[in-house]
């Protein structure tokens, strides 16, 4: 895949950029490993002003750093500018409590004697040089959740980030310097998805994390493993959205819209498969088809535009096959179902709803990523329960319901990383984020986020 900035609303070729030469990436790793050797040694005050140096500069640069994503992966700019405005405050959190989340540990005294110390402690301390394989879909956030708890614990960075989003990789590579950052402390490789691999299996880079497809997630694990290293894997998702008959209906089909086609559609804890009680399933279908019927797809730079262009022709055609394998299977479109009129030049796709939907469809085990729902009708929550596990992701799920019994039992047995009630799924730096299942392992964000990449030592004194 070539490094280039295309337009998906118009498939206009910007900008290419000439991938780094062996030289160029030796260069980049041996300054890595220099930089590490000083930075780790850093008190957590200095890597704290740095970072809220960082995060000052992003906040009064947002509104140039949102057109340049919309202009690369099509997202709306509303929704850009909200990207930045996550990551700001991402930062300064981390900033904030980077030094007590990883406050040494200190076992109870009579544990610490029957260990035969006389003191004993658990530090937590940074590994090294750590690579980052970012996606596109955000271009920002996906990278600074990983980038602020990495060096606030006194890693290093090197960002290999998607191809079609090269300018917002390179601006993160320099907002990290013009923060001031030693040279070496963040950095990005320009480069293509070939060289993972080498860069991976270098000594000097210690762990890698990644988030993207399950292929790019068994290829980089498969390198990791081979070579014995740390690796958090944040994969694909098809979260369910279970609503029940004592949820608030027109709340649930509201926030149902936006949970489908939040970022276009294209996020990995975006609702996908709706799975509705059969007592409200009429009155949930009619408000959910309206609300998706009623978005405003188009240019993502002009307010007005609800949903705008997948990031690139290979992801729409990818979901418009989806959805034609359905539809030839017996699937109905309450909605869309097709390319929106008058938008040809850009890689646009209608918000779609299908009924009817069933195992033997493709979308029922893939992932749909682009505004396309799946509505089922489910008996009760045992067969609610069972159809939101039938699948091999397990990011995150959603459930609808005020009835305390039915929250206890979907805490109990949904098979996911989170799970949200009377609401849809989000991240925040003080909450978990990760998958079980195919959806990966590992966790970022929170204490257990910036522990990932932490060698977690034992000091005993007798």
């Amino acid at each position: 895949m070539p490094i280039a900035t295309v337009n998906p609303a118009d498939g206009e070729t910007l900008q290419t950029f000439d991938p780094l030469s062996d030289e160029e990436i030796e260069q980049r790793l041996a300054d890595a490993d220099a930089a590490f050797r000083t930075y780790r040694t850093t008190t957590f005050e200095e890597r704290s002003r740095l970072l809220n140096a960082a995060a000052d500069l992003l906040e009064r640069e947002a509104s140039g750093v949102a057109r340049v994503i919309t202009t690369e992966m099509g997202k709306t700019l509303a929704a850009a500018e909200a990207e930045a405005a996550k990551c700001v405050k991402a930062m300064r959190w981390y900033a904030r409590n980077a030094e007590d989340l990883l406050a040494p540990e200190y076992p109870a005294a009579e544990d610490v004697e029957d260990a035969g110390a006389v003191r004993a402690r658990v530090r937590y301390r940074p590994l090294g040089p750590v690579l980052a394989v970012m996606p596109w879909n955000f271009p920002l956030w996906q990278v600074i959740r990983f980038a602020a708890p990495a060096l606030m614990a006194g890693n290093v960075g090197l960002l290999k980030h998607a191809s079609n989003v090269p300018q917002t990789a390179l601006y993160l590579g320099d907002l990290f310097h013009r923060a001031g950052f030693a040279p070496g402390c963040f950095q990005t490789l320009l480069v293509s998805s070939r060289a993972i691999e080498s860069v991976l299996r270098d000594p000097r880079v210690v762990a890698a994390t990644l988030t993207g497809s399950e292929g790019a997630g068994r290829s980089v694990a498969s390198v990791a493993g081979d070579e014995v290293k740390k690796t958090v894997l944040e994969l694909g998702g098809s979260d369910p959205y279970i609503v029940m008959p004592s949820a608030d209906i027109d709340a649930a089909a509201r926030t149902a819209v936006t949970a489908r086609v939040q970022n276009n559609g294209q996020s990995c804890i975006a609702a996908k498969r709706f799975i509705v009680h059969t007592d409200v399933y009429d009155a949930f279908a009619e408000r959910f088809t309206a609300g998706m019927q009623a978005l405003t797809v188009g240019d993502p730079m002009k307010p007005e535009t609800d949903v705008g262009p997948l990031a690139g022709k290979q992801g729409r055609d990818d979901l418009e096959e989806l959805v034609t394998d359905a539809l030839t299977q017996g699937a109905q479109a309450l909605c869309g179902g097709r390319r929106p009129e008058g938008l040809e030049r850009g890689f646009y796709y209608e918000p779609t709803v299908l009924t009817g939907v069933t195992e033997q469809m493709r979308i029922h085990r893939e992932e749909a990523f682009g505004p396309v729902a799946a509505l089922y009708r489910a008996a009760d929550l045992d067969e609610a329960i069972e159809l939101a596990n039938d699948t091999p992701f397990g990011l995150s799920s959603n459930v609808w319901t005020q009835d305390e019994c039915e929250t206890d039992r979907c805490a109990q047995d949904l098979e996911a990383g989170s799970i949200y009630f009377n609401g849809m799924t989000a991240s925040h730096p003080a909450l978990p984020f990760g998958g079980i299942k195919r959806s990966g392992y590992g966790r970022e964000l929170s204490g257990h986020g910036i522990r990932e990449f932490c060698n977690t030592t034992t000091v005993w004194r007798a």
